[in-house]
């Protein structure tokens, strides 16, 4: 399949912005140029890329394939603009928006670093869970955002015009029980643990699995109490309350007596990701250079925990 790359990143750009006459727009050629680009490119692949709605234009899965492929060609000329640009060069401030223990495990412990090689480059720091961080990005009041979801929920297909969502990490969710409240921990049936599962609040990617293994398992799977941080759904396994799905970076460091942490099939993995709006009227190269530093940061650590 040879295609031109060209096309890649005018697909992208419908897929953004949710019809061919914005696109257009935000590309700065006419809408019949855009519906051309697509029908070369649909020519070119075999497959229809994009459906024309009442409501907008909507990627097919093969469109949406295709898309991610522009995102990559996208991401790697934001890359080189930035290694062209030169730490000295890349100057402003950057207001990054993330969750705990991304925050606490991936992005602090590197900041010194980032000061010496951007000293012109000013990163500021929100934590806040991810209704308020969608919210305050939608709002322009961040630049960018660390989100998680469960890796089988399709949030992506849910971004705003415009707005882009860049893979950071992958990670498997654990599940943390009583110390011995298991006699095995082989072949584990998650609908039918001695314990209940502890709730968590609506809006956290754990939220999701308890959700996706009641439809799978088909059991009620009652949940008690609820919770916000990883700490108390901890301190509430070990006092035997009940059994909760907690992701690996939360528990970086963190030691509970009384807790058995396990790897158990099913369970799945969590997502964390990077979204921020992109335009090619408000290229941005501090904001470009974070988010390069913030793949780098998470692929370093994934390294590191997989050692």
């Amino acid at each position: 399949m040879d295609l031109d790359p060209r096309r890649l990143l005018v697909l992208l750009a419908v897929a953004r912005t949710g019809g061919v006459l914005a696109a257009a727009d935000e590309l700065r050629i006419t809408p019949s140029a855009v519906s051309q680009q697509i029908a070369k490119l649909e020519r070119e692949t075999g497959h229809t890329l994009v459906v024309r709605t009442p409501k907008g234009s909507v990627l097919t899965p093969a469109g949406l394939a295709i898309a991610e492929a522009g995102e990559e060609i996208e991401r790697a000329l934001s890359v080189a603009r930035a290694r062209m640009a030169g730490g000295a060069n890349v100057a402003g401030v950057v207001r990054l928006g993330g969750f705990t223990s991304f925050i606490r495990t991936v992005v602090i412990p590197r900041l010194p670093e980032w000061r010496n090689q951007y000293p012109q480059l000013e990163l500021r720091i929100v934590e806040d869970d991810f209704p308020a961080l969608m919210r305050l990005l939608r709002q322009r009041q961040l630049d960018a955002v660390v989100v998680e979801h469960d890796s089988t929920t399709p949030e992506q297909l849910s971004l705003a015009a415009g707005m882009i969502e860049e893979p950071l990490l992958d990670e498997p969710w654990k599940l943390a029980v009583p110390s011995g409240a298991l006699l095995t921990t082989g072949n584990i049936d998650l609908g039918r643990l001695p314990l209940p599962w502890l709730g968590v609040d609506a809006s956290a990617a754990n939220s999701a699995v308890l959700g996706r293994l009641r439809r799978s398992t088909g059991a009620d799977m009652e949940t008690v109490h609820q919770y916000q941080e990883t700490l108390t759904a901890l301190a509430l396994v070990a006092a035997g309350e009940g059994v909760a799905v907690l992701p690996t970076l939360a528990l970086a460091g963190v030691v509970q007596d009384g807790v058995d942490v396990l790897d158990v099939p099913g369970l799945g993995t969590r997502r964390i990701v990077l979204r921020r709006f992109v335009g090619r009227r408000t290229t941005s190269t501090p904001v470009d250079t974070v988010a390069r530093l913030l793949r780098e940061s998470a692929a370093a650590y994934d390294t590191r925990s997989a050692s």
